[in-house]
Formats: structure tokens, C-alpha cells, sequence
């Protein structure tokens, strides 16, 4: 008899620890799937906060055009309302182009001694446009006369170009195709740095969208639109629905050149104007792949598209119009002397708004100002009627019905043989705006304002039907700068990097070679994000989206709480979490998950349960101006509607100076009035203008009044075209040490 261990007794012992081990790894294991899937979750309704609040921005900026473009079309030429905003549709001036380049023209713009910046001499050499792009590393700025050089010179060239390219690759190089760069020069920069600069061994095609919302976009379109000068058949560039002067009102590029080139940068403007209307509209490579900006629809025909006289359409929004030719013969020289006297005519306006008039007859419709109009807004709903989006009831009637076609303010009696310029506007309209679906089918695009969704089958059906392999299209920003579906028959490309905020996406770009096989590149111009873990990372995000969103909500607090109280009918000021979620979503429609983002948005200790909304609002902390003596309401709706509201104000400020008059200031008011269909009295607007006119000059500084009404310190990339939140070292170390990230 031994006392020694048993072998059976040893195969136990093993046997738990291997029990225990494998008990441990599958709690490791469950623990760590449900990280990534509470990371991917957070990933998700991150990202679904910014592209909602974006779109939404979209839809409202088509939604103000059409506004505008209906008052144009249905009041007199004399009203005050009409010359109000009857410049941003002089679109179709007919005049030769010796006149427009006399207006453009250089010549007379002296470069001073002082100047430390490029020169550039013409014809442009390969060593200019490098030069270029290290000037602009070093953030210096070219001069207007060279701006304008340059400008001339490529409206030239585009000139010659056909509305769709045709290039070929061949077996000794391949062509780099890029998506949406919207200003952001450090992705252009580290593009050209992972791939090399622009040859004819190293051809690029960028595919739209070089500008708004990054504060460099002038700078990108020099850049580019010098090397395609340098290298015409080796460089190309398609056009994309923010080239388009309606767009860059709200979206950052006309409030960025014109204070980077205070003197000239009207003109510089309006000769971009041209150019992005002669920009080519999509690309053909080896007969197999198309690469345009948004898509296609199931009326899509690139026959009629390579026909198109595609410079008619400066803004894509809108189909030109025609004009009598005593009106559409306009000497340049009107627009010299615009210059000079838009302030003094500034002066000279009426306020006929506020004076209500008797609605005559039907007949007399035209001759109504805005306010005989507004209370038939209100009562039929004309404004929200205006979409451009009314297009199909369903993949299978192409066109629009009758009743949407009366209702749309794109048709009318003057439009250029009407039936050929509404297809071909639509056309090009698709070809800038839409975005594929999952579902088969084509739908019109109401998230966006403009063009459709198209499915599968209608991608099957064009492809097959022009004899095409690929799809290439950029125009929706995605987490990992590239998105395949249509059987990867449709490629989303996007080059914008960290576009929402720091961290918040890849970019990519894509070569392409005589296989035709596409090959991604993604990368990400900060530095930062490559310090950043995973967790760290999406937290950042996170965090940004959040302060987004609690902007949103604080700026519909009145829909909310009548929301509430639809919950709460005892007045108790307390609502269920499920009451709380249902009523957020009723008032916002983002599809968020409401419940999971309590936590986040509800910060406050809950009584039985319950949620103290009024508690609530408090909470969101977010300050303002004193606004105590203002009217409440006309406060909330400038929260609500600010990138609106700037866009008007842009709009009535015809000189581009940045100020408005106390008159214009309530005409603006009044047409916001009448574009939400509400009541903005002439008291409210008046204590507001006072509020903002500190030193009593008559005028209001546009970018002082936007600044002064704005909800947080954190500028919004979404709203002004700018970073959301700009990280520093000290923002990196209290990230690396929060817990909560």
C-alpha cells in the first residue's frame, strides 16, 4: 500500500484545470464578442447621426432653391421680393465669350514686390504646378491675377472637352482614380505622396466634389486644374453636385474664396461658375467602366447625356430657363457696374412684406408679392409640394405624373423646348445626386432632395444594355473609404478622410489597369488617428456625433415637449423610457436607437423609471447668446434653420461684402417666414436687428450674426465646413486617460 498519486487521481486533477481553462476562454470569448458588437453598434449609430444630419442639410438647401426658383417663376419682374433674389438665377446670360474674358480679364491686376507666393507663367511647366502644391503645403496663397490666369486658361480647355471622356489604359501604366476630396488639401497631399504626382506614365482621374466643407478647396481646384493644363491627356476630371455655385452658398467654397481674395473674388466666383458648368460629366475607360459622381436611373441614357449642351446647366438644381433677348443679351459690362452700384441699390428697397395686400383673381397671380402669397402657402402647402425629387411613382411609370409636374416648379411655360431640357436636366440631375439601394427598383431620392435610389436590376439593365463591366461612383462617404455592392458591379469611391471627424472614415483611391480589376489604396491623412486605438477612436467619434446631436435636439425643444405631453396628459412632467424614445423619434425621424443612447443624452438620475423632460432640456447644456428680450420662438427657429438662414442672407447680400442693411435684414426674416410657413412678426425681427446692430451703423456683419447665434463653441463640419473637433496633443492625453472612451 503506497501513499503516493494515483494516475486516476492526476487525470481528475488535469481534467478541472482543463474544465476551468476552457470555462475561462469561452467567458473571455462571449465577453469579447460582446465588446465588438457594443463597439460596432456604437460604430453605427455614430455614423447614421452624422450622414442623417447631412443629408438633412442637402435636402433643405434643394428644398430653399426650389422655394426661390418657384417665387422667380410666379411673381412679377418689378417686385421687391424678385430682385431680391433674381440674381443667383442669372445663369443664362447670352453673351460671346470674347465678352466674358474681357470681364475676367488679368491684365490690369499688378503683382506687388512684396508678393512671397508662386508665379506662374503660361504655357504651365511640370516644375509650376509642383511648385504649386509645395506652395500650398506651406500654406501660402497664389495671387488673383494668377488665379485668374489660370482660370481663364482652363475654361478654355474644358471648352473643347466632350460631356463624356473616352481613355484607354495601356499595359505599361494604370490610372488612379479618386473620389470626393471637399477641400481637405492634406488628403490630396498624401495621395500624390502614396502614388506620385500627375504624368503621362501616372494619369489621375478625380471624380467630383473638390470642394466645400474643408477650408482648402481653392486650393485643390488650382492644383488640379493646373496639371491638367500641364498634362491635358493625362489628368481628368468629372463634375460633381458641390460644383455648383447654388450648393457652395451653404456648403463653405463662396464664403471661402471671397475672404481669401477679398478683391477679386467675385470675379474668381463667377468665372468658376462657368468652368464647373463645362466640366465633363463622366468617364469611359476602355470602353468597360464608367466612373461618374452620384449614379444612375433607370431612364439613364448616356447617348442622350453625350448630347446635352451640359454648359446650360450651371446649377444642376434647376432646368435653364429661356429669356427674351432684349433680357438675355446682357453686356458684360452690367455685371462690371454690379459691382460698383449693389450696395447704392441696397439702399433703395422697399419693405413691400410687410404690407399685406387684397388676393385678387386667379388671373392676377402674378402680379402677388410674398406676402398675398404666404397665406396660400400656408393653407395649401405649395413649399412643401417643391421637391425636385418628384420624379416616378414606381420603377416601372419612368416619368412623372401630370399632378407632379403642374406642382413642380422646374416645369413651367418658358423652359427651352420643355419636354427635351426636362429629360436632359434629369439626366444630369441622376447622374450628380443619386445613390444606389439594395432593393431592386428605382425610387426618387427624398433623403438627399435629389435624384433617385436605383437597385440592382436597373444596374444590371444599364450596364448590360451599354455594354459595360464596372460602375465607378463617389458622392457618399464611407467608414472604410470604398464600398462594393451590386454584386460588385457598382463601386463607391471616397477620398476624404476623417470627413465627418478625426477618425470617423478612411479615405481611398483606386488603380486601375489594362485588367480592369480594381485595386483599393485607403489611408488617413491624420497622424493622430494612428495613435489612436480602436476604442479610442470611436469614442472620439462618438462623443462628436453626440454634441451634433444634442444640438439638433435643443433646437426642436418646443416639437419635443408638445411631444411629450402627448405622453404625459396629467402634465406630471415625467415620461416612460419608452414614451421618451417614441417621442424623440416622432419629432426627429433620424431611426436612431433611442433606448440604447439614454445613457448618453440622459444624463440625470430618473425617478421610478420615469424621465424628467423639462430636467432634461437642462441638461443638454448647451448655451447661446442673452437672448432673454428676444422673442423665444424666432431664437429657436434661427437654431434650427442657421445654415438656411445664412444661405439667404449670402443670397441678399449681392455684393458679397458680408453686410446687409437693417431693411435686407428683415426681408431676409421675411422670406424664412414664408419659406417654414410661420409667423415672424416685424417686433420680433426688429428687436433681433437691434440686438446684433451694436454700433448702430444700419448694417448687420453676416458672419458676426451667424457667430453670435451659435449653440456650442465646437464648430460643426456639417454646418460650416469645417472641422468638428480639432485635436490637439493635451485632447489626445485626456482621451488615453478617459474611461468612459
Amino acid at each position: 500500500m503506497g501513499c503516493g498519486v494515483t494516475k486516476s487521481d492526476l487525470f481528475h486533477k488535469h481534467s478541472r484545470k482543463a474544465v476551468t481553462t476552457i470555462r475561462a476562454a469561452v467567458l473571455i470569448q462571449r465577453w469579447y464578442r460582446q465588446y465588438v458588437a457594443r463597439t460596432e453598434m456604437r460604430r453605427r449609430y455614430t455614423w447614421h447621426i452624422f450622414q442623417s444630419i447631412e443629408y438633412s442639410g442637402e435636402q433643405a438647401q434643394i428644398k430653399l432653391y426650389n422655394f426661390l426658383g418657384y417665387l422667380m417663376d410666379n411673381f412679377t419682374p418689378s417686385s421687391n421680393e424678385r430682385n431680391l433674389i433674381s440674381h443667383i438665377f442669372r445663369e443664362n446670360e447670352v453673351c460671346l465669350d470674347a465678352e466674358w474674358e474681357r470681364y475676367f480679364c488679368y491684365k490690369n491686376i499688378e503683382v506687388p514686390e512684396i508678393y512671397s507666393g508662386p508665379h506662374l507663367t503660361f504655357p504651365l511647366t511640370v516644375d509650376q504646378a509642383v511648385g504649386l502644391v509645395e506652395a500650398f503645403r506651406n500654406k501660402k496663397q497664389l495671387h488673383s491675377r494668377y488665379v485668374l490666369q489660370l482660370l481663364l486658361e482652363i475654361w478654355k480647355h474644358f471648352r473643347l472637352l466632350p460631356n463624356i471622356n473616352r481613355i484607354a489604359t495601356c499595359h505599361s501604366k494604370e490610372i488612379c482614380i479618386c473620389g470626393d476630396l471637399h477641400g481637405q488639401l492634406e488628403d490630396l497631399l498624401l495621395i500624390f505622396y502614396k502614388n506620385g504626382m500627375p504624368s503621362s506614365e501616372n494619369p489621375y482621374l478625380f471624380n467630383g466634389d473638390f470642394v466645400d466643407r474643408g477650408k482648402d478647396s481653392i486650393e485643390i481646384l488650382i492644383i488640379l486644374f493646373a496639371f491638367l493644363l500641364v498634362y491635358p491627356g493625362d489628368v481628368f476630371l468629372n463634375r460633381g453636385n458641390h460644383e455648383d455655385h447654388i450648393v457652395n452658398l451653404r456648403y463653405g467654397f463662396t464664403k471661402e474664396v471671397l475672404s481669401k481674395y477679398k478683391m477679386y473674388g467675385k470675379r474668381i466666383l463667377k468665372l468658376l461658375q462657368k468652368i464647373f458648368s463645362w466640366l465633363p460629366l463622366a468617364t469611359v475607360i476602355d470602353q468597360k467602366v464608367l466612373v461618374l459622381h452620384g449614379g444612375i436611373s433607370d431612364t439613364t441614357d448616356l447617348n442622350v447625356i453625350a448630347r446635352v449642351d451640359r454648359h446650360n446647366y450651371i446649377s444642376a438644381l434647376r432646368p435653364p430657363k429661356k429669356r427674351s433677348t432684349s433680357h438675355s443679351v446682357r453686356s458684360i459690362d452690367s455685371d462690371l457696374e454690379e459691382d460698383f452700384w449693389a450696395s447704392n441699390r441696397l439702399l433703395q428697397r422697399r419693405c413691400s412684406l410687410t404690407y399685406p395686400k387684397v388676393l385678387g383673381e386667379r388671373d392676377n397671380f402674378h402680379n402677388r408679392s410674398l406676402q398675398d402669397f404666404s397665406d396660400r402657402l400656408k393653407v395649401e402647402g405649395v413649399v412643401g409640394e417643391l421637391g425636385i425629387c418628384q420624379r416616378r411613382p414606381a420603377p416601372s411609370s419612368p416619368g412623372m405624373n401630370r399632378a407632379d409636374k403642374d406642382m413642380s416648379p422646374s416645369v413651367s411655360t418658358d423652359s427651352i423646348n420643355s419636354d427635351t431640357v426636362n429629360d436632359e436636366w434629369r439626366q444630369i440631375l441622376d447622374l450628380l445626386w443619386s445613390d444606389p439601394m439594395n432593393t431592386d427598383g428605382c425610387i426618387p431620392n427624398e433623403v438627399r432632395g435629389g435624384g433617385c435610389y436605383w437597385g440592382p436590376d436597373v444596374t444590371e439593365d444599364f450596364l448590360n444594355r451599354h455594354n459595360l463591366q464596372l460602375l465607378i461612383r463617389s458622392h457618399e462617404c464611407k467608414q472604410e473609404g470604398y464600398e462594393f455592392c451590386h454584386n460588385r458591379r457598382v463601386l463607391t469611391l471616397f477620398s476624404a478622410s476623417n470627413y465627418y471627424d478625426v477618425g470617423s472614415n478612411r479615405g481611398a483611391y483606386v488603380k486601375l489597369g489594362p485588367d480592369l480589376v480594381p485595386y483599393v489604396v485607403q489611408y488617413q491623412a491624420s497622424s493622430m488617428t494612428r495613435e489612436l486605438t480602436v476604442r479610442q477612436s470611436v469614442g472620439r467619434t462618438e462623443r462628436s456625433a453626440l454634441k451634433v446631436l444634442r444640438e439638433q435636439l435643443f433646437s426642436h425643444k418646443s416639437d419635443l415637449i408638445c411631444a411629450f405631453k402627448q405622453y404625459d396628459p396629467e402634465n406630471t412632467g415625467l415620461v416612460s423610457l419608452n414614451d421618451w424614445a417614441a417621442a424623440v423619434e416622432s419629432v426627429m425621424f433620424l431611426g436612431l436607437p433611442w433606448r440604447m443612447l439614454r445613457s448618453q443624452l440622459v444624463t440625470g438620475k430618473s425617478v421610478d423609471g420615469m424621465i424628467d423632460y423639462n430636467e432634461w432640456f437642462n441638461e443638454l447644456a448647451i448655451k447661446g447668446p442673452n437672448t432673454d428680450h428676444i422673442d423665444q420662438s424666432l431664437v429657436e427657429t434661427l437654431y434650427r434653420h442657421r445654415a438656411t438662414l445664412e444661405t439667404i442672407f449670402r443670397i441678399v447680400d449681392t455684393d458679397n461684402s458680408g453686410f446687409i442693411t437693417i431693411e435686407d435684414f428683415h426681408q431676409t426674416w421675411k422670406l424664412l417666414s414664408v419659406y417654414l410657413k410661420m409667423e415672424i412678426t416685424d417686433e420680433a425681427i426688429s428687436d433681433l436687428a437691434v440686438t446684433i446692430d451694436s454700433n448702430k451703423d444700419g448694417s448687420i456683419d453676416i458672419d458676426e450674426f451667424m457667430e453670435a447665434f451659435r449653440l456650442t463653441d465646437k464648430k460643426s463640419r456639417l454646418e460650416r465646413g469645417r472641422s468638428m473637433f480639432m485635436g490637439t496633443a493635451t485632447d489626445l492625453t485626456k482621451l488615453e486617460g478617459d474611461p468612459s472612451v
